[in-house]
């Protein structure tokens, strides 16, 4: 599930704060919801007012419509994998982690777009 950067920034912070609470711990930090990529464009949309699809691409596409970066190989393997990833739901969990960090709710992609 998407999660904002100012809620990562924010349990960072909380981490930060405090070490030695956190020492050894993990914490999987997630947006409020899980979404789809179709989901993701049509709330782009709805806040930009401009038109945003999900072309849902090949392996192969995924590789060459990303080749104009020039990122090296491994770079490119990272975004092919977690566009994957994304595709196939591996990633739609959501768990408490920014709520419990930073004591407020997770942003919403639908919020974050607003600021």
């Amino acid at each position: 599930s998407v999660v904002a950067l100012d809620d990562i920034a924010d349990a960072a912070v909380a981490v930060l704060g405090s070490p030695g609470e956190h020492a050894g711990a993990t914490y999987d930090l997630t947006g409020p919801e899980a979404i789809t990529l179709d989901e993701a464009a049509a709330i782009i949309t709805e806040a930009t007012g401009r038109p945003v699809t999900y072309h849902r691409e090949t392996v192969e596409e995924a590789y060459r419509s990303r080749e104009h970066y020039g990122a090296p190989g491994w770079e490119v393997d990272a975004w092919v994998s977690t566009y994957t990833a994304i595709a196939k739901g591996e990633l739609a969990g959501v768990g408490d982690a920014v709520p419990r960090l930073t004591g407020h709710p997770a942003t919403s992609l639908a919020a974050a777009l607003a600021r």
